[in-house]
């Protein structure tokens, strides 16, 4: 039976059908819509699979862990930079090992769709020594779901699944397979204890792994060899095997790469054949740099690193084919002529009331500085508001706001988001709370992850606890509601807590405008 899926749709069936147990995940773009497919699924109701969203991607990352400790299997989803969350357990896990398969899905964004880098998650695979896979279209992200987990158990390690924007958004025809039963429970009956003495055996038992990981690519279905008169090799690594095929067609003498470690001897062989390589990777040089390295340095290797191939950005079937010297015509090219449309925020959202009252309020401090961070807020750095100095990761805002007043900066003021703050905000309040700094915290509260979609938030209605918790002082934790009736209220609210000196949080709280029209449609439906 075939079916028209997301790249992310295809991961998300092949796990269901692959016997998962378990998706464990945060909501970031590319990735999202793995978890949402399965927490919409007929057979991952009736399975009852796990599929609540996490507070964020390292305690997703743990989760995921101790599901596979009990036999069972187990993916875990996040973006690029959600892999920096989770590295401290991801690095370990294998170093543990895994009991059922574990599958750690990285959606990488080249080209910053709606991402602060381009970093490339191979590097975070190489770097805990374990295996990679990188489909080149929707259906090799479906049937790798299957083949991933049977890897993982086999080697008893957890499995990198590295996609990117164009394939986790992008439809493509799919045949699916009969869904296969869940592992039975069966926790592990070694201990996964890091002690040191400890880690050091199960790290060179890691190691040992190394050759059969090398023989699995070399062997590997998706790492497949095609040969033509071209003097020029080409390694074409996951999604840019399409581009080259729609570049060259089938005039390549390459090596499609979707399975890592590098398939030396298949790279040494093309190698042997040609005067020179290409690279063709979507993201950050990872497999060039291990090339060069591998050939040495008279061998011509070309791509990102010499300027054969743009250095930033998304590959497209243009500067592939510029690069083999094919074409010059931009078939691919942005449209022209295009009115620009920058983002903002949506008309009736309460983070423009939020912008407005703090503006007015932060009119009369000429030395003030507003520390964003990660969500639709964000958009507040833009006109007509152009409130935040900072927005660099998640979590950041506060603790960024209490490092400025450390050094003197008064008002320090951070604003994140109700999701944000969970996920990695409430550390950082706790560090403000000890020092007793004087920054202002506004927790812009509008009950979901509103950015991604309108997924549900960790902390709806415990934020006020969880401050108190922390250490605020009650009479300053303030509730506002951001509308412009109440603008007033808020701006007295704002400059009374500047005015305290010591940790103040201050929570706008009104519905995303979004998921509220969504859910009167829903009440109107009978839903």
């Amino acid at each position: 039976m075939k079916k028209l899926l997301l790249g992310d749709e295809a991961i998300a069936l092949g796990a269901i059908n692959a016997g998962l147990s378990g998706v464990y995940a945060y909501p970031g773009t590319p990735s999202t819509e793995i978890t949402e497919y399965i927490q919409n699924d007929p057979l991952a109701k009736e399975r009852g699979i796990h599929s609540r969203w996490c507070t964020n991607e390292k305690t997703a990352m743990e989760a995921a862990l101790g599901m596979s400790y009990a036999g069972k299997r187990a993916l875990v989803c996040m973006k690029h930079v959600g892999m920096n969350v989770c590295a401290d357990a991801f690095v370990n896990s294998a170093i543990t090992g895994v009991k059922g398969g574990l599958i750690v899905l990285a959606a990488d964004d080249p080209s910053m769709h709606s991402s602060q880098n381009e970093q490339d998650s191979r590097f975070y695979a190489k770097f805990a020594l374990v295996p990679c896979l990188e489909p080149s279209n929707q259906q090799e992200a479906y049937d790798m779901m299957a083949y991933g987990f049977d890897l993982s158990e086999k080697l008893g390690e957890p499995v990198v699944l590295r996609v990117v924007t164009r394939l986790a958004h992008s439809r493509a025809a799919v045949e699916v397979t009969e869904p296969m039963a869940e592992n039975p429970f069966s926790p592990a009956t070694d201990a996964w204890v890091l002690l040191p003495g400890i880690a050091r055996k199960k790290y060179a038992v890691l190691l040992e792994k190394q050759e059969t990981m090398m023989q699995a690519s070399e062997n590997s279905i998706y790492n497949k060899v095609e040969t033509s008169s071209s003097k020029t090799g080409i390694l074409a690594c996951g999604i840019a095997y399409n581009y080259v095929k729609e570049a060259i067609g089938d005039d390549a003498n390459l090596v499609k790469v979707s399975q890592y470690p590098l398939p030396e001897d298949k790279i040494k062989t093309l190698a042997a054949g040609c005067d020179e390589l290409l690279i063709v990777e979507d993201g950050q040089p990872v497999v060039e740099e291990l090339v060069k390295g591998l050939l040495g340095a008279d061998y011509p290797v070309k791509g990102r690193l010499t300027g054969d191939l743009p250095r930033t950005g998304e590959l497209t079937p243009d500067n592939v084919a510029k690069a083999l010297g094919k074409k010059t015509g931009a078939v691919f090219a942005p449209a022209q002529n295009m009115a620009a449309r920058p983002p903002q925020l949506c008309q009736g959202c309460g983070h423009r009331d939020v912008y407005t009252a703090l503006n007015q309020v932060l009119a009369e401090y000429p030395e003030h500085r507003v520390f964003g961070d990660i969500g639709c807020y964000t958009l507040g750095a833009l006109p007509p508001f152009q409130s935040l100095s900072s927005c660099v990761d998640m979590g950041a805002s506060i603790t960024m706001a209490k490092g400025a007043a450390d050094a003197g900066l008064f008002p320090a003021v951070a604003v994140i988001g109700d999701s944000t703050f969970t996920h990695s905000g409430m550390t950082g309040l706790l560090d403000a709370v000890n020092d007793k700094s004087n920054i202002t915290v506004i927790i812009s509260d509008n009950l979901t992850t509103g950015m991604t979609g309108g997924q549900d938030s960790a902390g709806t209605n415990k934020f006020e606890a969880i401050c108190l918790g922390l250490g605020v002082e009650p009479e300053h934790v303030r509730v506002v509601v951001p509308l412009p009736k109440n603008m007033p209220e808020i701006t007295q609210v704002i400059k009374e807590e500047i005015e305290y000196k010591g940790v103040s949080v201050i929570i706008p709280r009104r519905e995303c405008i979004q998921t509220f029209a969504r859910h009167a449609r829903e009440r109107k439906q009978g839903k």
